[in-house]
């Protein structure tokens, strides 16, 4: 199975970026680890980038990475 993935944070766009995750292109955006089937174990580097691991693995299997940018654009057009 391929989704989408993006950098998007929890506190509008300030924050730390997390990844956010959705298997259809219709489905809102969640957290990664919304996702336990597809989420994989953090690294443990102090400071790291929270869903680092998951992305590397996520990409591999031919997930697709959306900007942030045009994330939220599409929240915002659907929000309005």
């Amino acid at each position: 199975m391929s989704g989408q993935m993006c950098w998007l944070s929890n506190y509008g766009t300030e924050g730390e970026k997390i990844l956010h995750l959705r298997l259809e292109s219709h489905q809102p955006w969640k957290p990664y680890k919304a996702y336990p089937q597809y989420a994989v174990a953090d690294y443990l580097i102090p400071g790291g980038t929270k869903g680092w691991a998951t992305y590397q693995h996520l990409r591999k299997a031919g997930w697709t990475l959306i900007p942030t940018a045009q994330a939220y654009q599409i929240l915002e057009t659907a929000t309005s």
